[in-house]
């Protein structure tokens, strides 16, 4: 699998890892198959989040690590509600239990909700000098917040912004991946299919995707991810509860499209608008 480091977090993590939202709602006993798969294939970087299941995801995937957890970079997020200083500290405590690990390879506040940001960045601090996050970042954060942040923490303390990044949604082409880019932060994808959204086999989209996966022997969803991680900061975190998810995931390590396949997809999925669509949770 394809590494790259992650921001400034010093670590080499597979460019393509694996997300985990819904998980809890799969069959368990063939996601954890499909997870310990995954890692198998490379695919180190698992992310996930108190919020996911109510705790459920990271149980099953504490199950998933089971002896293997120096393999892993992992990641979950605190929930806003949670963020205030006390609260940051109390929520990763619950999630490194359900992990039944020591640390997290990276935290993360899953978007800004009502507590102060400095309060929860002292918090994550704390826990970071206490060793039991390695890295941390943010999730959802436009250019503005992430501004903020480093007035907060420092220009090197932020190891990557998490957001929504799929081909029907490219807003953060315009600058927030700019921005982590100048500032050496990972940006992880999440949803990078769209979260039952991809274009559909027979519309003039999904065709020229699967043209261009005939032309590397490859599938639309592989195209897809080699064109999100065609940027040198972008990781993508696709969910895959089934062993052949996976595999094809793990696929598109190895294709690398052309000038002129990347340009063809940029025409067919234009960026947009500035405005980006946040997620509804």
């Amino acid at each position: 699998m394809n590494q790259r480091l992650f921001g400034p977090a010093k670590r080499s993590v597979a460019v393509i890892g694996q997300g985990s939202w819904n998980i809890e709602k799969t069959n368990r006993a063939s996601a954890v198959a499909a997870l310990r798969s995954g890692l198998d294939l490379g695919m180190n970087h698992i992310d996930t989040a108190e919020m996911y299941g109510g705790g459920v995801a990271e149980e099953l995937i504490a199950k998933a690590i089971a002896g293997r957890r120096d393999e892993v970079f992992l990641v979950s997020k605190v929930l806003p509600e949670n963020a205030s200083r006390e609260g940051t500290r109390g929520a990763c405590e619950r999630s490194l239990a359900r992990f039944n690990t020591d640390r997290l390879d990276c935290y993360l506040l899953h978007w800004r909700g009502r507590h102060r940001l400095a309060d929860t960045i002292a918090a994550i601090e704390e826990l970071r000098r206490a060793g039991k996050i390695l890295s941390w970042g943010v999730s959802n954060f436009d250019t503005g917040d992430l501004e903020e942040v480093v007035a907060i923490a420092g220009a090197r303390a932020l190891a990557c912004n998490q957001v929504l990044y799929h081909l029907g949604q490219r807003a953060v082409e315009h600058d927030v991946i700019p921005w982590c880019e100048k500032h050496q932060v990972a940006v992880t994808a999440y949803s990078p299919f769209g979260s039952g959204r991809f274009p559909a086999a027979n519309s003039e989209a999904g065709r020229l995707l699967a043209e261009i996966a005939r032309a590397h022997a490859a599938t639309p969803r592989q195209v897809a991810l080699a064109f999100l991680t065609r940027h040198p900061s972008v990781f993508a975190i696709p969910k895959a509860a089934s062993l052949a998810h996976v595999e094809e995931n793990a696929g598109a390590r190895a294709l690398h499209l052309t000038e002129s396949e990347i340009g063809r997809i940029d025409r067919a999925f234009p960026r947009g608008p500035r405005r980006r669509e946040l997620p509804t949770l």
